[in-house]
Parts: structure tokens; sequence; C-alpha cells
């Protein structure tokens, strides 16, 4: 049961196209609290609302979590994930300004590598791309397509689904609606929720399981209290640093007439490219288990979500914190289905987050002074260099991976049960307990797959 249409509109199949889907009915285009720590702005969440989910509007960047995110979890059955859950690959060829940041980073002494594939050691590299044949390569390509052929598999699109039903605390249906009209289904088995940090939280909140002080102030009748429903949210800040070029040859204006018929007649160009096509995994200090921060690299604009538009050529570092202390939370707004959950993820609530990240845009504008880059550089976008942690607290932004608020141990078990509750099962980012030091897609689809052999089970 999908919240959204089928997968079918060509922005998603198209790499470079992935932030035209932002603010769109493909995007549930969810806003957080005012954020304390970063000059209480509301931050833009965008979710995907499409056969894919997320992995259909997501910058397909396939990472691995590595050994030491999965001691993190202390998750018995969880302690390692296969290589190949997803066809990845990187760019057949870099973009000039991408290369440029490689060199940066070789000249900055971090060592190279033919592709990243997770954080357990320094590295600057080209990023593992889940693009097949120049198009984006989802969840829903790979498995939901050849699933349907099997015969034993409905899929229902444009249909919201509203609460879990259940009977004294075993789930037994689901209430949804479709065209307006509130219908709903019986369960003789069980039901699996996969609609992701914000979607799973607030479903099981909605359907009477969560905090019982935060339901009956709401409304909703308790079916099961517990306490973790919506806790332990986390996700990766970033602070991007983002300058004009002084050459044109960024991915800024990539769109044009040529482009989309080349990119149309043969899956190549600059459309066939995600953008961040390179990334560098770093260490705030050293000794660490693993690297804490990430620089991600855009040969282009990348301002705003790609809402702005500076102008002219661009390009922009991204750093991004892996390892976030801070921690915050979803809860309910209503007991009306229809309105969105309030998203407060707690950003800088841990003061060690800030001086890290802060590491993190240092780091970044060292590479800016190296000759590949510098020669590139024009003025900031922004208009001023500000100090980092006030960099920090002004531009900070979501990388758009947020994780843990079902998290194993205090929402489902290692089995992925609902505690409490009969029947019912949540397999997405959302039973994450700790962010893993990557993009979180790959570690998602392990635990769809994990999912699987446990119902098979």
């Amino acid at each position: 049961m999908e919240a959204g249409p089928p997968d079918r509109a060509r922005l998603i199949r198209t790499p470079l196209a992935f932030p035209k889907m932002f603010q769109t009915p493909l995007d549930w285009n969810f806003w957080t609290e005012p954020q304390v720590g970063l000059a209480n702005r509301h931050l833009y969440w965008p979710r995907g609302k499409m056969l894919g989910g997320s992995g259909s509007i997501n910058g397909m960047v396939h990472m691995q979590a590595c050994a030491a995110d999965f001691a993190e979890w202390d998750a018995p059955g969880w302690e390692a994930m296969p290589a190949d859950l997803l066809h990845s690959e990187p760019v057949a060829e870099l973009n000039p300004l991408s290369a440029a940041f490689l060199d940066a980073c070789e000249a900055a002494g971090l060592p190279g590598a033919a592709a990243i594939t997770d954080a357990s050691q320094p590295v600057a590299a080209p990023f593992r791309l889940n693009i097949k044949n120049g198009k984006r390569w989802s969840a829903a390509d790979a498995y939901l397509r050849p699933a349907l052929q099997r015969g034993n598999l409905t899929v229902w699109t444009s249909v919201h689904v509203r609460r879990v039903l259940c009977e004294g605390t075993r789930a037994s249906g689901v209430e949804y609606s479709r065209a307006g009209v509130v219908q709903t289904v019986a369960v003789t088995r069980e039901i699996v929720l996969c609609a992701g940090a914000v979607g799973s939280p607030h479903l099981l909140l909605l359907s009477g399981i969560g905090p019982a002080a935060d339901l009956e102030a709401c409304g909703v009748a308790v079916v099961a209290d517990v306490a973790g429903v919506g806790r332990n949210l986390q996700d990766h800040l970033a602070a991007p640093v983002s300058y004009f070029c002084l050459e044109p040859v960024s991915f800024s204006g990539a769109a044009t007439f040529a482009n989309e018929w080349k990119y149309r007649l043969t899956g190549t160009g600059p459309l066939a490219s995600n953008g961040a096509e390179v990334g560098a995994m770093v260490q705030s200090k050293a000794g660490l288990a693993a690297c804490d921060l990430e620089i991600v690299f855009a040969a282009g604009h990348y301002v705003d979500h790609g809402f702005a538009a500076p102008g002219g050529h661009g390009f922009s570092l991204i750093p991004v914190l892996l390892t976030p202390k801070s921690r915050g939370r979803i809860r309910l707004a209503s007991a009306n289905p229809d309105d969105a959950p309030r998203i407060d993820p707690g950003y800088l609530s841990d003061a060690t987050d800030l001086e890290r990240l802060s590491e993190g845009v240092r780091f970044a504008r060292r590479l800016l002074e190296q000759a590949a880059l510098a020669k590139y550089r024009g003025a900031p976008v922004n208009g001023q260099v500000l100090d980092a942690e006030e960099h920090v607290r002004q531009w900070g932004q979501t990388l758009y991976h947020p994780t843990g608020s079902c998290g194993m141990g205090s929402v489902v078990d290692a089995g992925l049960r609902v505690l409490g509750v009969a029947g019912l099962r949540v397999a997405d980012a959302s039973v994450m307990p700790q962010v893993p030091r990557a993009h979180p897609n790959a570690a998602t689809l392990w635990i769809a797959e994990r999912a699987a052999q446990l119902l098979r089970a």
C-alpha cells in the first residue's frame, strides 16, 4: 500500500533531476520544528512519496555500513550486511570539477581508491551510484517489479494508510483512504510497516502504539504503551560550502535542450550523473574506530536543496557529520492522520556535534585552498565567509538520512516485531539503533532482506 503514485515520471529516472522532485506530489514535503541550534530555523525534510519510496527521490549514493556501525547496534543477527544488495557503479567519466576535488584531496594527504565502499578508513574517491544504463535503479526496479510477475503480490498506489487496527493487542487490519474515501482491510497474518523514519512512528502513534501520556493528550486510545516510539531520531547534518566557478564546467545549467536529447537518445551526458560523483571520508581527530565526517562534492550549485538559483556555474563541498550524538523525536500534531507529524531532530543539542561538524567545514575550506580547486574558485555563493561554527548554525541542513525513531531494543525486537503488539513489524530505516556512517539506503535494503528472511522463518 503506497500513498504516492507509480514511479513512472521521467524525473525519477533521470539521475541529475532528483532535486526537481522536491516539493512536488512525489514528496511528502515535511518540515521540522524550529531548531534552536540552527538559528531557530524550520528545516525542509523531503521524503519519497511514490513506488520505491525515498530510494526513488534520493541522490543514489550506495555505501555499506561498516563493522563499527554494527558493533554499535549490538543486535544479534545484524552483525554484517551483504555487499551487493542493489546494482551500483561509479560514473563512467568524471566531471572536471569532480576530478579536481580528488586531486585536492590527494594534495591534502587523503589516500585514493577506485570507489568509496564504506567509512572504515579515510579515503577520497568516486561514489558508487544506484544508476544502471544511465537511469536511476531503485528498489522498485530491482525487487518490486520482478515480484509483481509472481501473481501473489498486489500493489495499491495512491492509497494513504491512516492507522493499524488492533483487536486487543493484535494487529488485525489497516484503515486507509483512497480518493478521499476511508476504508479498511482485514489482515489474518502480519502487517509490515515500511513508511520510513517519519512515517512509521507516525503510523504507530496514530494506531495507539507509543508513549501512553502523549497518546492520551492527543485523544488517541492506547493499545500498547511503548515509550520508545518516535524517540531516538537521528540524522546526518550537513553544512554546504558553496562557491561560484570561474569556468563553465559545472552541472549548473546542465538541463539544456541538447543535453536533454542526448540523454533521451543515448542515456549519457550530464543528466546521467547525480551531480555528486565523488566524496571523501575523514576523521575529526586521529584514533577513531572509523570516519565520523564525510565531504560530499557537488559539481554544481547546491544551495537551499537546489531551490536557490544563484546563476552561472558553481560547486559545493558539503561536510556531513556521520556520527551525531544529538537525538530528536517524532510526535503527533493531532489524532488526524492527514496532519503531518511534529518533527524535532534536536540538531546540535549535543555540543560535540557542533564542534565536529565545524571541523568538517574547516577541512572543506582547506581543500579549497589546494591548487586543483583554487583555480576554479570564485566568490562564495552566500556572499561572506563566516566562522565555521556560525556557518553550521546558519547553513546547516539535512542530508536526508533520518533514522532510529523505531529503534531495535526500544520499539522493535531483533526480529523487527513491535513490542507489545502481535502480528506487526517495522522494516525500514527507523529500526536502526544508530544511524550508520554511510548513506543509509543500502542498510535499509539489508533490513528489508532480513525482514524477508524472518518472515519466511
